[in-house]
């Protein structure tokens, strides 16, 4: 067991935001190749929309088990089991004959990257501490929103140049590459001090973190927050390819520069944290959120793609501060349950987003509105943040 340094190099940051890009990865590369996976399978794009809500689920339920493996194996051989997962999952998704066989190898890259997240989440909170983990995850996040500007174009010259398929065969080179860095530079990061006592899978390990509000607020933000962004990455294809016509480079290009704006939001979001207090910041950014959602419904009768798209420009920083200040705060109290902690904010985060996307695509609402309800259920933690308990949960820093 190792004792983490008081001061983390640049060498941890690096591989922390190795394995954070796996999820991300598995998410945006083959967007532009939805529409020709969903005429190659003879089915309606919902169902391929499914490729994302199911890996997004599987992504957040297995936090359960590795959140606990980490706590009492570690980080690092956590991380390396899930990149061989994640590695294997991929390569049978390459050569997958069928939908259903093409689904079942996205739930098992899902339970892959849950492991690399979950650890990589964990490894900040022992390093930075609780009060610094949340400034670093906004940092993390600017890392994965690198991946959206590029894995799209990266993706559109794969599909285009070797086929779709071509996408699962680059996330498996990814992995491999990733599982050499690991095993040669990550040393363990957990604590002395971590609890690891009990059954892995114990109500009680769980019910430790569900029964602290702070965590169940911020969390259920954190939620709301990622779904506005799933809604948006598995409706942009349908809304702009099929429904507008762009071509796939004018997609990529509209895709790319709204991941800049991500970047530039998550990377200024610690920033905006120091100069006005982690609260006003997620207080921004709700308010900002319900403005886009606003914006959205008043345009969505315009045929044009910058309609769709302004509001999700400005939903781009509304995510990012809320994320930076919510899942922060959220894993503060936990400094001996890491792992655990951080494994139910990625089962709010990630789990509940999919399911909740998966259920309102299914309501036959347009692209544009699909967009408006996510972004305006952000409205009642807005008001709750007002509220007495509210101001108990995110006190406001002196």
């Amino acid at each position: 067991m190792s004792t983490p340094s008081s001061k983390p190099d640049s060498r941890l940051v690096a591989l922390m935001v190795l394995l954070v890009l796996f999820s991300p990865l598995a998410i945006d590369i083959y967007l532009p190749a939805m529409p020709l996976m969903a005429a190659e399978f003879d089915v309606a794009s919902t169902r391929i929309q499914d490729t994302i809500s199911w890996f997004m689920v599987s992504l957040g339920l297995g936090q359960l088990l590795a959140g606990p493996l980490a706590d009492r194996y570690g980080r690092r051989p956590v991380a390396i089991a899930g990149i061989v997962i994640y590695s294997l999952s991929s390569g049978f998704a390459w050569v997958a004959s069928s939908l259903d066989a093409l689904l079942f190898a996205r739930l098992m890259q899902g339970a892959g990257a849950c492991a690399t997240s979950v650890c990589a989440f964990a490894a900040v909170r022992d390093s930075f501490g609780g009060k610094r983990s949340g400034q670093m995850i906004s940092y993390l996040n600017g890392a994965i929103c690198f991946i959206p500007a590029l894995a799209p174009l990266l993706g559109a010259w794969l599909t285009a140049q070797f086929g779709w398929r071509s996408n699962f065969s680059f996330m498996m080179a990814y992995a491999l590459v990733a599982l050499v860095l690991v095993l040669t530079l990550f040393r363990e990061t957990r604590p002395a001090d971590t609890d690891s006592s009990g059954k892995l899978l114990s109500p009680s390990r769980y019910w430790q973190v569900l029964k602290e509000p702070v965590f169940v607020y911020h969390a259920v933000l954190c939620m709301l927050a990622m779904s506005v962004i799933l809604a948006y990455v598995t409706s942009a294809p349908v809304r702009l390819i099929n429904g507008l016509g762009l071509t796939m480079e004018q997609f990529t290009l509209w895709f790319g520069v709204n991941a800049v704006l991500n970047i530039t939001a998550s990377m200024t979001a610690p920033k905006v944290m120091d100069k006005f207090g982690s609260r006003k910041t997620l207080n921004a950014g709700m308010l900002l959120l319900v403005f886009a959602g606003c914006l959205m419904a008043a345009l969505s009768t315009t045929q044009a793609a910058w309609a769709f798209m302004v509001p999700v420009f400005l939903s781009s920083f509304g995510f990012a501060w809320i994320l930076g200040s919510a899942a922060g705060k959220a894993l503060e109290p936990f400094g001996q349950r890491a792992g655990t902690a951080a494994a139910l904010l990625g089962l709010f985060q990630m789990s509940g987003a999919g399911v909740l996307v998966s259920l309102t695509q299914r309501a036959g609402l347009s692209e544009p509105h699909l967009l408006v309800f996510h972004m305006l259920l952000l409205a009642p933690g807005l008001l709750l943040l007002w509220s007495s308990k509210g101001k108990r949960w995110h006190t406001a820093e002196a």
